[in-house]
């Protein structure tokens, strides 16, 4: 009787355990807590943006872009001096292409009935892409990682368009943007993804 009494015993405690591997030093590798938030200080700044650019960009800005219209609704709400970021759906007519200077191209688009430049790099300047994504400096080592961020999420938004030249002039356009906007104003206009074509 002790002896089914302690086999059933060994047998609840072992099924209450959980069996944890071992690395190379014979050190417990924990599970990853699935309720953290994620963190990003052991990653580069390259590492971050290739491993969220789906999660934290692209899958937010093709579901909760905004009009043109409303961000123009939207930016009359941000206060003297201060800045917002959004992603934004616009389709409209390209006036021109910039070339002028190799590394910081950009197309003018007619949206709405207004020029709006709209930058495609291969650098791009300014934090739109990464404040429209909603990440916060809380989340990085330091403000250096932070502002690397910035130049990784631009590189990578480079990367997913397409070749544009001054062929696209005179023909209508899709964009899906990051727009930063000051008071009333669009500051910057980064593409994440161009087409050709009306909507």
């Amino acid at each position: 009787m002790k002896e089914k009494m302690l086999v059933a015993l060994l047998t609840l405690m072992l099924t209450a355990c959980t069996v944890v591997d071992l690395d190379a030093n014979g050190n417990p590798i924990m599970p990853k807590d699935p309720h953290a938030q994620p963190g990003y200080r052991d990653q580069t700044p390259q590492q971050i943006a290739e491993s969220s650019w789906a999660s934290r960009v692209q899958q937010p800005a093709e579901k909760q872009a905004l009009s043109w219209a409303d961000m123009e609704t939207k930016s009359h709400t941000v206060k003297p001096g201060g800045s917002a970021s959004v992603f934004v759906r616009a389709s409209g007519t390209v006036t021109a292409f910039d070339n002028s200077n190799e590394r910081e191209r950009s197309l003018t688009m007619t949206i709405n009935g207004k020029p709006v430049k709209v930058l495609i790099g291969p650098v791009l300047r300014g934090n739109a892409i990464r404040d429209a994504a909603g990440f916060r400096f809380e989340e990085f080592t330091n403000q250096v990682q932070y502002a690397q961020l910035t130049k990784a999420l631009n590189r990578h938004a480079v990367q997913q368009l397409p070749t544009v030249d001054a062929s696209w002039v005179g023909k209508p356009a899709q964009a899906l943007l990051a727009v930063s906007m000051g008071a009333g104003t669009v500051d910057d206009a980064v593409a994440l993804q161009l087409q050709q074509g009306n909507p």
